[in-house]
């Protein structure tokens, strides 16, 4: 369809088929060093999906990092990103990670609530301020639970900092995808699902984070979000849609800086 090579991203960046394997050997390696301060599989649903990891740094942990994945809403799980936790949980901040179901088995919608229902399960574990990061699909979705419509105002008033990393912040651009036949939206879907849109928020600073490298669509993506919400704009140069997030497990990166400033 109209829009399909302008948000392909894979297609653009060398050795776009390594990244995946490598990102799971390093979860798996992260999570086995961590031992008893890794906490697996921990519910905040009835489905199998609904499960989070929470990884806790040594001492009191100054707060909840919850880091929510991409993959468009139709891949991945929390496995493959655990690593991405070091730099949060060195300085001293407990890390969550959801998996959520995928499309066309439910609606983007849906998945919104679920990692509501994550966070807020995972703000329990952990007190003190709460800090949300998420990639690509993970971007909109982190940026949706400012939403006090979507977040208990309990969970919301919490938040200190958002930062959406290369988000999908206007939805209805997809409609003119094929990726559209596996979300099943319509115009009126798509803008409710659009933090474009959103018009009243929790008060908490947003960064939004992109790579230089990145596909012109999701430039654009992060720019039509910073615009609307008159958020801090971050260009991350010669980064591109896949390595964008890997200075998350870099303590002294500026992109974890922000994230728990």
């Amino acid at each position: 369809m109209e829009l399909d090579d302008a948000y392909a991203n894979g297609a653009y960046i060398e050795g776009a088929a390594d990244y995946p394997p490598r990102w799971s050997a390093s979860a798996e390696d992260f999570r086995n060093s961590l031992q008893d301060r890794a906490r697996l599989n921990l519910s905040y649903g009835e489905g199998d999906r609904h499960k989070f990891d929470l990884f806790l740094p040594e001492g009191t942990p100054v707060g909840l990092f919850v880091f929510v994945h991409g993959g468009y809403w139709m891949a991945f799980d929390k496995s493959s990103w655990s690593h991405l936790a070091l730099g949060a949980l060195s300085k001293g901040w407990a890390v969550a990670m959801p998996s959520y179901d995928l499309c066309p088995e439910v609606r983007i919608s849906e998945i919104t609530q679920q990692i509501s229902q994550a966070v807020t399960a995972a703000a329990k574990e952990v007190e003190g301020p709460i800090v949300l990061a998420g990639h690509s699909a993970g971007g909109h979705l982190v940026a949706r639970m400012l939403d006090p419509e979507v977040l208990p105002e309990t969970v919301g008033a919490r938040i200190r900092n958002v930062v959406p990393i290369s988000p999908l912040s206007d939805l209805r651009p997809l409609l003119r995808t094929s990726m559209n036949e596996k979300f099943k939206m319509d115009a009126d879907a798509a803008t409710a699902e659009s933090p474009v849109e959103m018009q009243n928020r929790y008060d908490a600073k947003v960064t939004v984070w992109v790579g230089g490298a990145e596909r012109p669509a999701f430039l654009d993506q992060a720019i039509w979000l910073v615009e609307a919400w008159d958020a801090d704009h971050v260009i991350a140069f010669e980064k591109h849609h896949f390595n964008v997030i890997e200075p998350l497990a870099d303590p002294e990166s500026d992109l974890v800086a922000v994230i728990t400033a």
